[in-house]
């Protein structure tokens, strides 16, 4: 097996993890990091055992495949530059920053016949791998995304940053086209959208409810699936998955249409849960599914096979994001077009809800 050259472009946050994690795969050579940021090119550069670049250019006639890890905004531009060389890529989500800039890329990858695989990282997290297993079908779901305030994708707002990984897994699950949305965002900070709430209904009947903040306390990151089958919690932090289904008993007695007894009745409070409603809890190993995401990567390029996560896949996430976006602007805070509309429109409180010294921040 010949060695495969990859090199990482863009080392900041998560990139440098991209660059760490190439750099102890079999078969692969980690051949290079780009970063504006020559500094820290040259600090992942020696701790991965590579060539640092700061600029991304210099690095692409000695690699065989690129990761694209550099902030959204630069997404189109760089990506197009290393799939214009047909050199197969992986972009970090989101695809791009914009539906048009993801059809471009997309339209590129097909007429230089080169690999365009997207980042997103949670299809590889083992608890949805496990209910992807499942014969669940979606009939609603509810996904919450939540982290505290890190200072990274100022170049974004929350729907591209978090929600976006909600709207892919729910393609993922659901396969049904998107016939509505409904959202609404707020800019606390006065920037893009900090929180964001959508509501997605399916042609197929699904609904699906997301919310995401990057404003919160405490992280979240979970998922709620119901069907007739049954009903799956997924925590993506804890890599657990929930599962919940009447039992057959149950089903017996729905069939039926009938109340329960008084007994029956008098005893659910105890018996609900182990007798009526069975639960199994399935927790992964330590799995990393950044290093499987790349090792699939790797595969991919060399086999030529479809990655899980396809540029089409996410060109069409990135329309939904498009369009929740597009509603999170068209909302109207007091109901009357044409009067205050967007997450940055909505009026200053015309009260406090309750008294503190302040804080001191310069105006």
């Amino acid at each position: 097996m010949t060695t495969l050259r990859v090199g990482v472009i863009g080392v900041g946050h998560l990139g440098k993890e991209h660059a760490r994690i190439l750099s102890g795969l079999s078969g692969v050579n980690l051949a290079g990091v780009a970063d504006v940021n020559a500094a820290q090119a040259e600090a992942i550069a020696l701790r991965c055992g590579t060539k640092p670049h700061s600029d991304y250019r210099t690095l692409l006639d000695g690699i065989d495949a690129a990761v694209v890890a550099v902030p959204t905004c630069h997404h189109h531009a760089v990506a197009a530059d290393v799939l214009g060389r047909g050199i197969p890529t992986l972009v970090e989500k989101p695809l791009a920053s914009t539906p048009d800039e993801a059809e471009e890329l997309l339209a590129l990858s097909r007429a230089k016949h080169v690999l365009l695989q997207v980042g997103h990282v949670e299809r590889f997290n083992p608890a949805f791998e496990a209910l992807q297993q499942r014969p669940l079908t979606p009939k609603y779901v509810f996904g919450e995304r939540s982290g505290g305030y890190t200072g990274r994708s100022t170049d974004i707002g929350v729907v591209l940053d978090l929600m976006i990984h909600d709207i892919d897994l729910v393609l993922a699950l659901v396969k049904s086209s998107v016939a509505r949305v409904e959202a609404l965002g707020l800019s606390v900070l006065g920037g893009p959208e900090d929180v964001a709430t959508a509501r997605l209904v399916f042609d197929n009947g699904c609904l699906a409810d997301l919310r995401a903040s990057r404003l919160a306390a405490a992280p979240v990151r979970q998922m709620q699936v119901w069907g007739q089958e049954g009903f799956a919690r997924v925590d993506f932090a804890q890599k657990q998955l929930t599962l919940t289904q009447p039992s057959s008993a149950l089903c017996q007695h729905r069939s039926g249409r009938r109340p329960f007894d008084a007994a029956t009745q008098a005893n659910l409070k105890h018996d609900l849960f182990g007798r009526h409603l069975q639960t199994l809890e399935l927790t992964s190993g330590p799995r990393d599914q950044l290093t499987n995401e790349l090792e699939e990567f790797v595969r991919c390029v060399r086999t030529g096979d479809r990655p899980r996560v396809t540029a089409e896949e996410g060109r069409t996430a990135l329309d939904v994001a498009g369009r929740i976006l597009d509603s999170i602007q068209q909302h109207s805070w007091d109901g009357i077009a044409g009067n205050s509309i967007g997450p940055n429109a909505f009026a200053l409180p015309p009260a406090q809800l309750f008294l503190l010294p302040e804080s001191g921040l310069a105006a």
